[in-house]
Order: structure tokens, then C-alpha cells, then sequence
């Protein structure tokens, strides 16, 4: 048997919420091999590498990496803005007539 870390199992809820989906012949019979392989059922396999997946993605998402060069940019553009330009200033304008007219 193969090492496999369960991801969900360390969630401590009821499992209420269902989740069904179609899928090809193929890739059912694959997903059956690989949790027969690591001797755990199909929807603790499933249910695992979807939540891994899934929490990879998120924080993928949730976090930007900068380089040294480019985070002393940002770091720059922070401390130093740059004054506002025409185009913002008529936006602005537009945002605060709409907030004193309750839009």
C-alpha cells in the first residue's frame, strides 16, 4: 500500500453536503485502481486529492510573489505615490457625487 494523506478526514464536521458528478468509464476504472492501490475507498479519494487541489488553488490565488526587483517597485509606488491624474480625479468626482446621493 502506498502513502496517502487524507486531507478531509482532519475536518471536523458532519458530512452532509453531497457532491455527484458524470464522468467517462476510463476515468472512473482509473480513480477505483488508484484508491484500491492505496487500500481507501473511492469517495476518501476522491473527496482528498479534489480538497488538496483545491486548497492549492485558493492559496495560489490568494498570494502574489514578487521578485526583489519588483517588490521594491511596489514597496516605491507605496511610500511615493504618484499624484492623482486628470482621469482619476473625474472618477472620483463621479464616486463622490454618488455616495452623497446615496446611489
Amino acid at each position: 500500500m502506498l502513502n496517502f494523506d487524507d486531507y478531509a478526514a482532519a475536518i471536523d464536521e458532519p458530512k452532509t453536503a453531497r457532491m455527484e458528478q458524470r464522468t467517462k468509464p476510463h476515468v472512473k476504472a482509473q480513480i477505483q485502481r488508484a484508491a484500491a492501490l492505496l487500500g481507501i475507498d473511492e469517495t476518501t479519494f476522491v473527496t482528498s486529492v479534489a480538497l488538496e487541489r483545491a486548497q492549492a488553488t485558493i492559496a495560489d490565488h490568494e498570494r502574489t510573489i514578487l521578485s526583489a526587483a519588483d517588490r521594491e517597485v511596489v514597496l516605491a509606488a507605496l511610500e511615493t505615490p504618484a499624484p492623482p491624474t486628470d482621469a482619476l480625479r473625474g472618477v472620483m468626482a463621479i464616486h463622490d457625487a454618488r455616495v452623497a446621493q446615496g446611489d
